[in-house]
């Protein structure tokens, strides 16, 4: 099950929940959670590889596409605005170092 954890971008002060963990709503619905968040790429992508696969596909992205979305918002300047403990929880599932940016590869 997914774990909700509320992200902040500081310059404008929009709010929106970040996820990570396994996706239900991917699994049962393929890519329309993408598309419901606003995320068209990634919601036309798993929606197309639904229909061809026999959706077979939704059962991969459901274990992928949370972290996908969530590092996104990070990627775009959110930060992460829970409780200690879930930012910390989504920290170590994203790989995010504590200032909220993503570390580069090595």
């Amino acid at each position: 099950m997914a774990t909700v954890v509320m992200m902040k971008h500081p310059q404008t002060g929009l709010t929106k929940k970040g996820l990570v963990g396994f996706s239900w709503t991917t699994l049962f619905f393929g890519g329309f959670p993408a598309l419901f968040r606003g995320d068209w790429g990634m919601g036309l992508l798993l929606t197309l590889l639904a229909f061809f696969t026999g959706n077979i596909s939704s059962i991969i992205a459901a274990f992928l596409y949370n972290k996908s979305y969530t590092s996104k918002l990070v990627e775009k300047g959110y930060v992460f605005a829970d409780t200690e403990a879930l930012n910390g929880l989504a920290r170590a599932k994203l790989g995010v170092d504590p200032a909220g940016a993503v570390p580069s590869p090595t």
